[in-house]
């Protein structure tokens, strides 16, 4: 059998590019088998690496990164969806080379949680409980919709609510929904859902900071009012 016609699945498993990648890094791989993870499939005539190979001997990695869709194109075996995949790879590399992370948005009192998030929620016509994770220095890490709907204690489960918190290693969360009928006033079931929360963060070491309920231009923190303690 020709090597060019060698398909990538008649390798074994642990030799393709893809599983040797996993087990040893990007940094193993030759820059046609890079490449070829990406492109994913060759032709009737090579395989994928082998494809890859001829594209580098034709073309630098840095003439390969300049060249349009049109000239890609023009490479045997490369049709438009594989020149429109190598494209967008190296434009990724291109957007990192001048990426500078956003400053974390850091929220100290519940009028800074408010101004923050009722732009989101003040066309909600349902309820939305969302938490906000947040570091030592109440920089919000992550933000996550846990539930839309009415407000239920057996809907919204500590188990959801925490759950973005134990993966992003935070400090405390912030709970914040809305009443779309535009009073904040909590119920009865804002109160048990904000006891429930704060003892399940007590039980998994992250503090519940507050319990932020937003209506029409107002909110009520429920740790003003004394149900986080």
């Amino acid at each position: 059998m020709e090597i060019n016609k060698v398909r990538i699945q008649d390798i074994p498993e642990e030799e393709r590019p893809r599983e040797r990648l996993i087990r040893n890094g990007p940094e193993s791989l030759s820059n046609a088998e890079l490449l070829g993870i990406i492109l994913r499939t060759g032709s009737r005539e090579e395989n994928v690496v082998n494809l890859c190979s001829r594209i580098l001997t034709e073309y630098s990695i840095k003439q390969l990164s300049l060249a349009n869709i049109s000239r890609l194109m023009q490479v045997h075996g490369v049709g438009k969806a594989k020149a429109a995949q190598i494209a967008a790879v190296f434009e990724l590399a291109r957007r990192l080379e001048t990426f500078v992370e956003e400053p974390k948005r850091k929220v100290c009192s519940p009028k800074d949680v408010y101004t923050l998030m009722y732009p989101k929620m003040r066309e909600q016509k349902k309820e939305k409980f969302i938490t906000l994770c947040l570091d030592t220095k109440n920089q919000i890490l992550r933000e996550e919709v846990i539930s839309v709907g009415s407000l239920n204690a057996s809907i919204v489960h500590p188990r959801e609510v925490f759950k973005s918190a134990l993966m992003e290693s935070s400090a405390s969360v912030i709970m914040v929904h809305n009443h779309p009928s535009g009073d904040p006033s909590p119920s009865r079931e804002d109160i048990m859902v904000t006891e429930k929360m704060v003892e399940g963060g007590k039980l998994l070491g992250i503090d519940v900071l507050d319990h932020i309920i937003i209506g029409e231009g107002r909110y009520v923190s429920l740790k003003d009012e004394g149900f986080v303690r």
